[in-house]
This record gives C-alpha cells, sequence and structure tokens, in this order.
C-alpha cells in the first residue's frame, strides 16, 4: 500500500456517517459525517453529547506521544508500540509520525485492521499458526515489498504448521524465538536448550527466516527489578549465542525485542549492553499503553515514577458520566458502569463534579461498584453532589477502555473536540 493509498483509508474514516451505533455523540449530528462533525468544534458539556461519553484529551495523549519518541530516541531504541491497546488505525499513524518503526499486534484480525490502513511494518507478539491467517500475510509480502512481518515461534509444532501453511511462499516469513519469563509464565520456549531446537526447526524450512529473539518481561513471575533484568539479560544472551552458532545467517538485522508498560526502562538498561554481533542489531521496544496512559494500573507502574528525570507520562482518558439517583446522604449512582468502563485491575477514580458550568474535586466521592449501566457511588459528609451532576471519572487499564468505545471524542482542556478516534475491535 502506497502512502497515497494509506492517506486516504485513513481519510475514509472521516467519511463515516453519524449515528446510533456511537454511544455518547449528540443526537442532532446523525447523518453528519464524522468529518462534519469535527469541524463544528462543538464542546463536550455544552454541544449536545450525551452521558455517558468517554474522552480522550488532546493535550495529553499529544504529550504522551512526544515522550516516548523522546525516550526511544534518547536510548537508542526502535519502537513498535502494542496496537491493541487502541486498535485505532488514527492513533497508530500519529505513532509512526512520532517516530515508532511499525505497530505490534497480537492476532490477525488486528493485523488486517493495521494493513487496511497503511501500516508497512507490523511485529505479531504472538506465534502464529492459523493456516488461513498465514496465507494472507504471505500474500500480503508477495504483493507489497515494502510490507515487514516478523512474529514469534515457541514450539516445533508450530514451526511445522507455519511452513506446511506457507509452502510455495515466495518470501520468507521473519520469526524471532519467545523466551518464557520463566516456570508459569504466560507463553514462549522455557530453557535455552528447547529454544535452540526450536531455531533449528525453522533452519530446516524453506518458508521461515530467523531473525532474532524475543519475550515480554511483563510475565517474570514476582516481577521487581532484579528478576525482570535477570531475565531480560537471558534474551541478550541468547541473542548473543544464536549469532555465535551462525543462526543468523540470513537476516538483514538481528531482532532483539521486549518491552511492556511496566518494565521499559530495565529494557533500555539491558539492550544497551548487548553486546556488537554479525549483524546490525534493532532493539525493539513495545510498550503501548503509553498513548493514552491512565489513572490506576500504569500510573503506579510506570518506569517514569522510577526515573523521574525521564519525564512523566499523563492519564488522557477521562469518562464522563451524570448523576441519576442520589437516594440517601451516604450513597450515589452515575450512568455508566461496565459497559462503558474499564473494571478488569481497577475500579475507576472519581476525579471532578461539573455543575452550571463550574468544575470542583470530587471531594468525598469514590466508585465502589460497576453494575451493568450503573456506578455505585460512596459519599461521605463533605460531598456535595446532586442528581443532574456530571462527573468525570479516571480510568485504569487502558486496554480495556478503547474496546468499548468504537468513535471517542478527543477535547482540548476547555471542552473543544477537535476530532474523533475511530476503533476496531
Amino acid at each position: 500500500m502506497t502512502a497515497d493509498s494509506a492517506a486516504g483509508s485513513l481519510a475514509r474514516l472521516a467519511a463515516e456517517r453519524v449515528d446510533h451505533r456511537f454511544k455518547g455523540l449528540p443526537p442532532d449530528a446523525d447523518g453528519l459525517t464524522v468529518g462534519e462533525l469535527a469541524a463544528q468544534r462543538r464542546n463536550l458539556f455544552t454541544g449536545g453529547f450525551a452521558t455517558p461519553v468517554l474522552a480522550l484529551s488532546a493535550e495529553r495523549l499529544e504529550h504522551n506521544l512526544r515522550l516516548m519518541e523522546t525516550y526511544a530516541d534518547r536510548h537508542g531504541l526502535a519502537f513498535a508500540p502494542h496496537g491493541k491497546t487502541s486498535m485505532a488505525p488514527q492513533l497508530f499513524q500519529r505513532q509512526i509520525e512520532h517516530g515508532a518503526w511499525g505497530i505490534t499486534l497480537a492476532v490477525p484480525h488486528q493485523v488486517r485492521v493495521a494493513r487496511a490502513f497503511g501500516t508497512r511494518r507490523v511485529f505479531l507478539a504472538n506465534e502464529l499458526v492459523d493456516a488461513a491467517a498465514l496465507r494472507w500475510v504471505s500474500a500480503g509480502l508477495d504483493a507489497d515489498p515494502e510490507f515487514r512481518f516478523v512474529c514469534y515461534v515457541d514450539s516445533v509444532r508450530g514451526v511445522e504448521l507455519m511452513d506446511a501453511a506457507l509452502g510455495g511462499a515466495r518470501r520468507p516469513l521473519d520469526v524471532v524465538v519467545e523466551l518464557a519469563a520463566g516456570e508459569g509464565a504466560r507463553t514462549g520456549v522455557r530453557t535455552e536448550a528447547e529454544c535452540a531446537a526450536v531455531a533449528d526447526a525453522v533452519a530446516g524450512t524453506r518458508s521461515l527466516r530467523l531473525v532474532g529473539v524475543a519475550g515480554y518481561e511483563g510475565e517474570v513471575p514476582k516481577a521487581d527489578p532484579e528478576r525482570v533484568t535477570a531475565w531480560l539479560r537471558r534474551l541478550v544472551a541468547l541473542a548473543a549465542d544464536f549469532d555465535k552458532a551462525g543462526r543468523f545467517t540470513d537476516a538483514d538485522e538481528i531482532v532483539v525485542s521486549a518491552g511492556g508498560s511496566a518494565w521499559f526502562d530495565a529494557v533500555a538498561d539491558v539492550f544497551a549492553e548487548i553486546p556488537e554481533l554479525s549483524r546490525p542489531v534493532l532493539k525493539l521496544l513495545r510498550s503501548g499503553a503509553y498513548v493514552s496512559h491512565d489513572d490506576g494500573h500504569y500510573r503506579k507502574l510506570t518506569p517514569f515514577n522510577r526515573v523521574p528525570e525521564e519525564g512523566a507520562l499523563e492519564p488522557a482518558f477521562r469518562l464522563w458520566t451524570q448523576v441519576v439517583s442520589r437516594p440517601t446522604a451516604e450513597q450515589a449512582f452515575v450512568n455508566a458502569g461496565k459497559r462503558d468502563a474499564a473494571y478488569d485491575l481497577d475500579l475507576p477514580f472519581a476525579q471532578v463534579i461539573r455543575r452550571d458550568g463550574a468544575e470542583r474535586p470530587a471531594t468525598g466521592v469514590s466508585v465502589t461498584a460497576l453494575s451493568d449501566q450503573h456506578a455505585w457511588l460512596s459519599t461521605t459528609p463533605e460531598a456535595d453532589l446532586e442528581v443532574g451532576d456530571w462527573v468525570g471519572l479516571g480510568l485504569s487499564h487502558p486496554c480495556t477502555s478503547f474496546d468499548k468505545w468504537p468513535l471517542i471524542p478527543v477535547a482540548e482542556a476547555d471542552g473543544t473536540v477537535v476530532d474523533y478516534i475511530r476503533t476496531f475491535f
């Protein structure tokens, strides 16, 4: 796909009609295109938006994009942020414009979305053994010389299935051996000897090409700086051992990849220790939750808390809800629940209250539970909360926020909506 056709695919998102499919948007916007609605620059609070409505902060989103671009450059890292966090091609493009090497994904559907909108480099952080998906990827590689695709292998059986599906492919499929993060971790090869066996299996095929090693340090059992660093050094040593054994003779560069959103400082430190190898090394970081960050899980774990001189990510999501019931002085309910808010790691956080155009901290208000369409609020005597008030909630774990909202307003600090982000889950 050319740059022009990719831009055309993204532009077509602006031509989509606004209607009942998109939660929270103004009812009187039905029939407008997304582009026409964006051009109106409506205000999130006075422009007819209906609660609940999820919004991204325009300023914080841009800050996070710039910060991670600077971080990767400073540490000599290539960057392929995990796109499963947002599944938003507009954000993929902005990440690439901010220096990303490509996009990391997890399953074939996500790759199809990325390719439909022009993403040229994809790192699939998973072993791909589905024959139909493999043939589709192979056809894409054959048709587009600029398409780069890399995926995990973590078993001899997987290698056999991949090779069987790819028989006759003109371009080999690039693969990296996934080193497991330890016993009891998720996927990946458990020992270095087994990694070598998988690499040998790859070498015995004509359809696969071994280009590196990879893994996910976030799965290290009882993760702490020492355990994560030790595992990352195992990964680097595996790459060096493979190189010494001549396993990368067909590769143009050696890929060494890791990096979730909790330990990318350790990744940067250990990848700086990678010795000189026989080919250039692509040190590929894959952290993805940074794009929106959050008010819970990652805010507590971000490496920028450990190394504050590197900067700080900013939570960019806020879910605006409305008080629909105030049955007692100690309790209230707002009109957003499990269908609207991430809740897999932490409950939402009551942050601000809006009434008559004025905004103040949500003092004395906390979320204690979620029903399907309600959040349960506990209120202390100092809470000033009435039916009809808007309550802004901070969210934990962006990976399960984007998937609930197919079209997300991007709002400036004064509430002016300047864009809409389309998601594909």
